[in-house]
């Protein structure tokens, strides 16, 4: 399958590494065989540092190319709906970046379109597809910490020199690029919240650059989540029950479960699998899927996109943050 990145970024970077790296480990049906940049020197560099067997220096150049199979779209959220449009409209599989897109409307009309195309689109929130997403649930179930009640969860890094995380026409800010992570890990523990609350605070130009976000359901559980894009945090989740806890290390890409009694004994460490570079998974997933002849991979379904859009919708109301790029255009 000939996959090709739209955006030479740097996480078009460590998406390129990954292809490179599964090639390397015998995986030799997924092809690293195109980049696209708005300038043809910088996809050339790129291709060049990666080995990306062919530069375009334009998306549209790019998807006109027949061989071209699957699409990672690696640009800043501001661009993920015309993007993914402009995918589908040449008959390319899409893996497109979180956030999915900037608001629920554009998600859901982008996954229309594509569905109209015949074409697989999926949104590419790697802790999604990870096992330690599987590690976490298995434990629970076990009851070691009984009942769960609680959960915390922080995701913040210093960024905010970076002119997309800032920058209202980018879509910038703290929610859209390390509180969706916070989002996803407390539903895919406790599933759909009943009601969100959130806070933040802003910059000059009206971007949230700390959010705090609480999130309830109906039989009493409880979300505690921080995301900000001014200083560096411990990036932990913990999950809260009757009986004890557990930690967990970085939400944002699990790399170890501790699990505690209510004495606060260490009774149990889960060390995350080896990785290539966590990338990987939705990888396959999304290879897997589009052989099988699916438009949507079962660990990130199009419902459970909208949904997180929509919830980050209700956020963005209650903080007072807006983008000039929310319409269908």
């Amino acid at each position: 399958m000939n996959f090709g990145i739209l955006g030479a970024g740097s996480i078009a970077g460590t998406m390129a590494e990954t292809i490179q790296t599964l090639n390397k480990s015998g995986r030799k049906d997924i092809s690293l065989y195109a980049v696209a940049a708005r300038e043809l020197p910088r996809a050339q560099a790129f291709a060049t540092q990666y080995g990306v067997q062919n530069a375009f220096g334009s998306y549209e150049e790019m998807l006109a190319d027949p061989a071209l199979d699957l699409v990672y779209i690696a640009t800043p959220h501001s661009h993920h709906y015309q993007h993914i449009k402009l995918c589908a409209a040449h008959g390319k599989h899409v893996l497109c970046e979180k956030a999915f897109t900037v608001n629920a409307r554009q998600a859901a009309e982008a996954l229309r379109y594509a569905k109209e195309q015949g074409v697989l689109v999926t949104e590419a929130i790697w802790t999604r597809y990870q096992p330690m997403r599987q590690m976490i649930r298995q434990v629970l179930d076990e009851g070691l910490i009984g009942t769960p009640g609680l959960l915390t969860a922080n995701l913040c890094y210093p960024v905010s020199d970076r002119p997309r995380i800032v920058t209202p026409a980018l879509a910038g800010g703290a929610l859209l690029d390390v509180g969706v992570y916070t989002l996803n890990f407390a539903e895919m523990v406790f599933g759909p919240a009943d009601e969100a609350h959130a806070s933040c605070t802003r910059n000059e130009l009206g971007v949230d650059m700390t959010d705090q976000i609480v999130l309830t359901w109906k039989d009493g559980r409880a979300a505690h989540l921080t995301a900000g894009v001014t200083v560096a945090s411990d990036r932990c989740g913990c999950i809260y029950g009757d009986r004890g806890y557990l930690v967990v290390e970085n939400i944002n890409n699990p790399q170890s479960i501790s699990v505690y009694d209510a004495d606060h004994r260490l009774v149990r460490q889960l060390s995350c699998p080896a990785q290539l570079t966590g990338y990987e998974y939705e990888v396959l997933e999304t290879v897997r899927c589009i052989r099988e002849g699916k438009t949507e991979c079962p660990s990130m379904p199009h419902s459970e996109t909208i949904h997180i859009m929509e919830l980050m919708d209700r956020l963005r109301a209650q903080m007072g943050v807006t983008y000039p790029c929310e319409g269908l255009e």
